[in-house]
C-alpha cells in the first residue's frame, strides 16, 4: 500500500479516490469495492473488526485504499504498511455531520428496512464505523464531537512526514 486515506465517509473521500487512481497510485481500495465484492470482502473486514485482519487478502490488487472500512483502522495499518503516505480528508464538522447524519448514519438506523442481502454489509458497516467512534446512538453534537475527536488522534498517530491534512475545497 502506498496510500491510505484515514478520513471518514462524507468527506470527499470518493474524490479523492478518483484522484489517486488518476496519479497513478491505484487501484484504490473504497467502500464501493466492499459493496460491488461482498461475498470476499464482507468477511473479510468483519474478522478485521474483531481483530484478526488478513489485510493482504483485503487489498489484493489494489495499491491505495480510502474511506470507510479503512479509515477505521488507520492504527493497525501504520504498523503493517510503515512506509505508507496517509491523507486525511476532512471539513466542516457541522456539514459533515449533517451530511453523514443524513446519509450513511441514516442508512445503518435503517438495517431492518434493508432487503436481506445487504444486512451482512450493514452489520459490518455498523461495527467498523462504530469502532471508527461513531455508535449508532449519537445526536448532531455528538457525531461533531466524535468527527474531531477521530480527525485528532489521527493526526496525534501518524507522523506528520506521513500525513496529508486535505480538504477536497482546496482542489
Amino acid at each position: 500500500m502506498k496510500i491510505i486515506g484515514v478520513g471518514v465517509g462524507r468527506t470527499g473521500t470518493h474524490s479523492l479516490k478518483t484522484a489517486i487512481n488518476k496519479l497513478g497510485f491505484g487501484p484504490c481500495h473504497h467502500m464501493e469495492e466492499v459493496l460491488q465484492n461482498m461475498p470476499s470482502q464482507v468477511p473479510l473486514w468483519s474478522a478485521a473488526e474483531k481483530g484478526n485482519a488478513d489485510w493482504r487478502a483485503i487489498y489484493s490488487g489494489y495499491k491505495s485504499a480510502v474511506d470507510w472500512p479503512t479509515a477505521g483502522f488507520f492504527s493497525e495499518l501504520l504498523k503493517e504498511y510503515p512506509t505508507a503516505k496517509f491523507v486525511l480528508t476532512e471539513r466542516s464538522p457541522e456539514n459533515w455531520a449533517d451530511s453523514f447524519g443524513s446519509t450513511i448514519y441514516k442508512l445503518l438506523a435503517g438495517k431492518d428496512q434493508a432487503p436481506p442481502e445487504m444486512h451482512a454489509w450493514l452489520d459490518m458497516a455498523n461495527a467498523v464505523i462504530s469502532k471508527t467512534g461513531f455508535p449508532v446512538d449519537l445526536d448532531r453534537d455528538g457525531l461533531i464531537k466524535a468527527f474531531v475527536a477521530h480527525n485528532e488522534i489521527v493526526k496525534e498517530t501518524i507522523p506528520a512526514s506521513q500525513l496529508l491534512v486535505f480538504s477536497v475545497k482546496e482542489g
